[in-house]
């Protein structure tokens, strides 16, 4: 059972959100918040598997707020919900850890596919936003760079498991893809960001692009 916090200042939206998420047998909504300090209280009270966090509430923002909850709470799933393209909002969220990030216009299949994927501890790259993201961390050197840790050192098969990671694969696609267990990937996703010193699949989804084993096109 994925135990879900929903954070949106309307009301109708979380309702909607609310409508949608219970019809889905895993899933269960253990509560509300409509302001950031709110959403901060309720996930350190409740410690929700995947909060959903709307970018924009009165009191902290949603960057605020997945702030303060992971600096209590470091296991803390969250997915940032936004109705904007801005680079700063998407770039900020995924400095302070957030784990997946949708625009609120998203189909719901994609949402709840979105839940479970991060649930699963994957971490979400909108494909879309994948260039200003890359850009915004070219900028400000936030993106790791190890001269000792070259991409070269990574095998062939790591090559391919890196380039499907970038193109938003989850482990079971690649698993499929590759022909391999769900295990084995995640073994070899664990070298991986070993061997490039990096910290999750986000930075190693802007380190493949940045590289060019991974391509914006091959994300269609």
């Amino acid at each position: 059972m994925i135990r879900l916090l929903l954070c949106d200042d309307h009301a109708m939206f979380r309702q909607g959100l609310r409508s949608i998420l219970e019809t889905e047998d895993d899933f269960r909504i253990i509560g509300e918040a409509s302001t950031g300090r709110e959403a901060v209280r309720h996930a350190l009270e409740t410690r929700p598997d995947v909060v959903l966090m709307d970018i924009q509430m009165p009191e902290l923002d949603g960057v605020a707020a997945t702030k303060a909850v992971l600096a209590e709470q470091p296991d803390a799933k969250v997915i940032i919900l936004t109705m904007y393209r801005q680079d700063k909002y998407v770039f900020e969220a995924i400095k302070v850890g957030a784990r997946g990030y949708l625009l609120k216009d998203a189909d719901a299949n994609d949402l709840i596919d979105a839940i479970r994927r991060v649930a699963a501890g994957e971490t979400l790259l909108n494909a879309e936003m994948a260039a200003s993201i890359l850009d915004e961390f070219r900028k400000v050197g936030e993106l790791p760079e190890h001269p000792d840790h070259k991409i070269s050192e990574l095998t062939e098969r790591e090559e391919d498991i890196l380039r499907f990671l970038a193109q938003g694969a989850s482990n079971q696609e690649i698993a499929h893809s590759l022909g391999v267990s769900e295990k084995t990937v995640r073994n070899r996703l664990s070298e991986i960001f070993s061997k490039l010193r990096l910290n999750n699949r986000t930075q190693a989804a802007l380190y493949a692009l940045r590289e060019g084993i991974a391509t914006l096109q091959d994300n269609g």
